[in-house]
């Protein structure tokens, strides 16, 4: 069996000072066979015998370690050496007091190249957002250049109204639809008392009748808060399919109603915002000149589903309440021309130009109200009723969502189906 180097020597001592108490190898029951030995168990003599060989290659070997481990330890020292040495300089570099002028130059120099290095990376940059912003100026100048040019050949062209007037005019809508106008839009008036024309929508339907619209609602739109010049010469605007708000102008409608010698006839319609659609007709309709502050005048309330509110309402808050509330011989008022029979002014406190009484129940210039209706809360310390309203259908806290005023001769209103019909008959034509 392999034995090892401490092994072996603690044999030999046992040789040199135990001789009597040998005991062989060859009896031991689990001996096993050793490369070292050959093909039997070794005595003890034959274990001197191999470590005496041994010896000599142990010794060597011990040699050079020792001579390695010498080397090593000179290696060290000399490391530890330069260490000291390295330490010892850079604490004298640290400590002294005048470091090396060269050293101190050479440092700013280079203090100043990264400066630079820096400025001139900064530019660098500087410089490529400022062709990014000639580039898009570039572009922009483009657009402007096709711009210009689709201008000029605009201009070259010869200029053509965008909205379409039609070619027939007369003394009001009535006279262009007697010329044979049969298509509604806008047409160019001029009745018998007018300076010049002026434009208006005609409402002319299969009969042959030819309504003038003087004032249209629809979607609030158009902010009929106006003074005295606005209503006067008009506001809003006129379009040919009818779907815009305006007010055609009290001299306008004056010229109108003033300028033929047949009665006119002034149509109501009214759109609650349920879809439900009602009417109302004033005979002998007319308007006074700006001397008589367009003044209202009508003969009589011709009929209609709508009621007569021109005719002013009982609200129940006083007996004089109707009275105070009628239209009929009612002078033109507006925020900045007070002409109404009240102590304060009811075109200021309902922000609208209207006939006003002290003040009205009927109300077709008043502020709209999406969805309807509205409170006393809603218009302020006072609680006025300042809505589009017409009591004697809808109560005076529910504002109307589409409104029309447009007049007709007489002559033509009673005309349906190309039959002449009684005036009275008229009252229940409908939405004619």
């Amino acid at each position: 069996m392999a034995l090892s180097v401490f092994a072996t020597a603690g044999i030999i001592f046992l040789l040199f000072t135990s001789t009597s108490a040998q005991i062989r190898g060859d009896s031991h029951a689990t001996c096993n066979m050793n490369d070292g030995f050959g093909k039997y168990c070794p005595t003890t003599c034959g274990v001197a015998d191999y470590l005496f060989r041994y010896s000599p290659v142990v010794n060597e070997e011990l040699t050079a370690m020792h001579n390695n481990l010498e080397l090593i330890a000179n290696l060290t020292r000399g490391a530890d050496e330069t260490i000291t040495y390295m330490k010892d300089s850079t604490a004298a570099a640290q400590k002294s007091s005048q470091p090396d002028p060269n050293y101190k130059r050479s440092s700013s120099m280079l203090d100043d190249v990264l400066r630079y290095e820096k400025t001139i990376l900064e530019q660098e940059q500087q410089l490529i957002e400022l062709q990014n912003v000639i580039l898009s100026n570039e572009r922009r100048m483009g657009d402007l250049k096709k711009l210009a040019l689709n201008l000029q050949q605009k201009c070259s062209e010869p200029c053509r109204d965008m909205v379409q007037i039609q070619p027939i005019t007369g003394t009001d809508c009535q006279d262009v639809a007697n010329k044979g106008a049969t298509t509604s839009g806008l047409y160019y008036v001029k009745p018998t008392k007018a300076q010049a024309q002026f434009l208006v929508y005609c409402e002319i339907d299969k009969f042959g009748r030819g309504f003038t619209v003087i004032q249209r609602r629809r979607d609030g739109s158009v902010d009929f808060f106006k003074d005295w010049i606005q209503y006067k010469e008009g506001f809003g605007y006129l379009s040919p399919d009818d779907t815009t708000e305006f007010w055609l102008g009290n001299e306008k409608i004056h010229l109108l109603t003033t300028s033929s010698t047949l009665p006119t006839v002034l149509r109501v319609e009214l759109v609650d915002w349920e879809g439900n659609k009602r009417y109302a007709d004033y005979n002998m309709f007319r308007i006074g000149s700006e001397a008589d502050m367009y003044r209202l005048t009508y003969g009589y309330y011709f009929g209609g589903d709508a009621g007569d509110a021109f005719d002013g309402y009982d609200f129940g808050d006083d007996p004089s309440d109707k009275f105070y509330t009628s239209h009929n011989g009612m002078q033109f008022s507006t925020h900045d021309k007070d002409n109404d029979k009240y102590a304060g002014s009811c075109a200021q406190q309902d922000g609208s130009g209207w006939w006003m009484n002290k003040c009205h129940a009927a109300h077709l210039n008043g502020k709209y109200y999406p969805g309807g209706r509205y409170s006393e809360k809603d218009v302020g310390e006072y609680g006025f009723d300042n809505g589009i309203i017409w009591v004697t259908w809808h109560s005076r806290w529910y504002s109307l969502k589409e409104t029309t005023m447009k007049i007709i001769p007489l002559s033509r209103i009673t005309a349906g189906g190309g039959q002449q019909t009684g005036v009275k008959q008229f009252g229940g034509l409908g939405d004619v």
